[in-house]
């Protein structure tokens, strides 16, 4: 499939952004995230579903489901990938099952190549303590790739006020590592836009939140914490992988 059909700018009159005909998936996502920049979240998910539709995804780690609520309310059926890494909590699958029932998700859920039983095998027990990056690598970054293959571009639940090593995230950026658009309606939300959003929209979250948890991942790595100091506690390590 090539990527560069079917990506040219719809014309988003709030704020002026123009009909665009020649412009490369690359120059597409460097222009939108300057003149999309301040839009609602809800708006940039809806030009990016109008966009790059059937060749859109969302990405939903199902910590809060606000991302998948808007898309069920701008497009019902936009395909929603889930990383299913075999490490999750009960509580996050719980996540998982909800959302789709009730918003009417178009999920995917995509696991490894190897079961946790088959990667311990070949591996060693407990590779997420012994190299998280090799570990992160085999059951999300790589799966995402696969995952990826029918779409030109995707939306994250990615804010910058999670983590230094985001806060120079753009609405809509390319990523060089995916060669895909990335889409971030979420990004310019504070932890108190998000959690009126979910008051609001009576959100499905996921229940670890109420329960001390700032960010939720992979149970073996993830401990209570504000914001992102409960992952991968005691280890020089951030990022999964997926946004880096």
């Amino acid at each position: 499939m090539s990527i560069t059909a079917d990506v040219r700018p719809a014309a988003y009159s709030a704020r002026g952004f123009t009909d665009l005909t020649d412009l490369t998936p690359r120059e597409l996502a460097e222009r939108a995230g300057y003149e999309l920049e301040g839009a609602p979240p809800i708006e940039v998910l809806r030009w990016a579903i109008d966009r790059f539709s059937p060749n859109f995804a969302i990405t939903a780690s199902m910590q809060d489901t606000v991302l998948v609520h808007m898309a069920s309310k701008v497009r019902p059926g936009v395909p929603v990938i889930f990383l299913d890494t075999g490490y999750h909590f009960a509580e996050t699958i719980g996540t998982a099952d909800a959302a789709e029932s009730v918003y009417g998700l178009n999920l995917l859920r995509i696991r490894p190549k190897l079961t946790v039983a088959q990667q311990d095998e070949a591996y060693g027990p407990r590779l997420y303590e012994r190299d998280p990056d090799l570990c992160c690598g085999m059951r999300k970054v790589q799966p995402l790739q696969e995952a990826m293959r029918p779409y030109v571009a995707w939306a994250t639940g990615l804010r910058r006020d999670e983590a230094e090593s985001r806060q120079s995230a753009r609405l809509v950026e390319w990523d060089e590592k995916k060669n895909r658009v990335k889409v971030n309606p979420l990004v310019a939300w504070s932890d108190e836009q998000i959690e009126a959003y979910i008051a609001e929209n009576g959100v499905l979250m996921n229940p670890l939140l109420s329960e001390g948890y700032g960010s939720v991942g992979c149970e073996p790595c993830t401990l209570k914490g504000l914001g992102r100091s409960g992952r991968w506690a005691n280890q020089n390590k951030t990022e999964c992988g997926l946004h880096v």
